[in-house]
């Protein structure tokens, strides 16, 4: 990952903790992902558009600008579903479950009628953007 990037990511992050979740030209739409790495086992944080569903799901979309490749926080979700999101309300306990067919589609189609940029992604890519949902767990859950 460029250093530009790297950058990038943490202005967003920095904004993001300085200003209980609020980030211009985002609002209070992002969460910070705290996942780890699949082959490092290292805690990264990422920020992600998240949109609420219901009072304990929010849905991130692997779209990584339309690039021809799922972003890297992705597939650490895959292989380590259990994580942890700073959201503008605080910490959750949170577990990754990747939507397939009618719900991922439904779930996409939120996702563009929210940004056009969405469905700039998908037009720039031959991939199918992954959506995930982070569904809230309870600290009991997390230590079975």
């Amino acid at each position: 990952m460029s250093d530009q990037f790297n950058d990038w990511n943490q202005r967003i992050i920095d904004t993001f903790r300085a200003n209980a979740g609020e980030v211009p030209q985002f609002g209070r739409s992002l969460v910070l992902v705290h996942h780890i790495g699949a082959k490092s086992g290292l805690e990264r944080v990422s920020p992600v558009m998240a949109l609420r569903d219901g009072d304990d799901t929010w849905l991130i979309a692997a779209s990584k600008a339309g690039a021809p490749e799922n972003p890297a926080w992705y597939h650490n979700l895959r292989a380590n579903p259990e994580a942890e999101i700073e959201t503008p309300d605080g910490v959750v306990l949170v577990r990754a479950e990747e939507l397939v067919g009618a719900d991922r589609d439904a779930a996409w189609a939120r996702f563009t009628a929210v940004s056009t940029g969405f469905a700039e992604y998908e037009a720039k890519t031959t991939r199918t953007i992954p959506v995930l949902a982070l569904k809230r767990r309870s600290e009991a859950a997390s230590s079975a």
